[in-house]
């Protein structure tokens, strides 16, 4: 992992609610970044992994990809996400990998698929960010 990298990921982080979720980072490149997420804490009352989990953690991914991709001087903020879910977990960690579909100036998509323990789809999702020269 480059210096200027491991700065971004030092200086912003996962954020809060990646933290109370229990994100882990496990890879951070420009060519993707992998993450994963306790099924346990992050379900719905029918015991499922919630659908607003799968999204928190696809777009955490996503908006770290997009971040590392713009560099310090700038900043991505994310424009829309859609997530797809195929089937549930009840249990173990899902994983959640990003990968670019577009990097440009001005905007970053990513492709966005989070798997369980035994490499099943749970969901697929897009996230689109404008990147942008950072604010204040």
């Amino acid at each position: 992992m480059s210096e200027d990298i491991a700065a971004l990921i030092t200086s912003r982080g996962p954020g809060a609610l990646a933290e109370r979720m229990g994100i882990e980072l496990k890879e951070v490149s420009v060519e993707r970044v992998i993450a994963r997420m306790p099924v346990e804490g992050n379900t719905q009352p029918y015991g499922l992994l919630h659908g607003g989990a799968s999204a928190v953690l696809a777009e955490t991914v996503g908006s770290l990809h997009a971040a590392i991709h713009a560099g310090a001087q700038r900043q991505a903020v994310g424009l829309d996400i859609n997530c797809t879910h195929h089937r549930g977990a009840t249990s173990g960690w899902v994983t959640a990998t990003s990968t670019p579909l577009s990097l440009g100036n001005t905007i970053a998509a990513l492709s966005i698929t989070i798997t369980d323990d035994e490499g099943r789809l749970i969901c697929t999702s897009r996230l689109t960010c404008l990147i942008r020269d950072k604010r204040g």
